[in-house]
């Protein structure tokens, strides 16, 4: 082996380790930010955003989107004076 055999291996492995973590983050994502937006359904978003990761990315998008949406709030009801 010379030296540029042993660079392509290293960007190979930095590469794989590179994917490895995109991979990792876009599953984590959605749910970070359904729960730091206080989402009332958080852990349903962090499950959709790994299942969708998992079964092949068309999905993602939604459960990205889903993890925006802003729950309206409950309406209260008014209280005589």
């Amino acid at each position: 082996m010379n030296g540029l055999d042993i660079f392509a291996w290293i960007v190979l492995i930095v590469l794989a380790a590179s994917a490895i973590a995109m991979f990792c983050i876009a599953g984590w994502f959605p749910g970070h930010i359904a729960r730091t937006r206080g989402h009332p359904w958080a852990d349903a978003v962090r499950a959709a955003g790994w299942i969708t990761l998992i079964c092949g990315f068309a999905l993602w998008p939604v459960a990205l989107i889903w993890a925006y949406v802003d729950v309206p709030a409950p309406r209260q009801r008014e209280t005589a004076r």
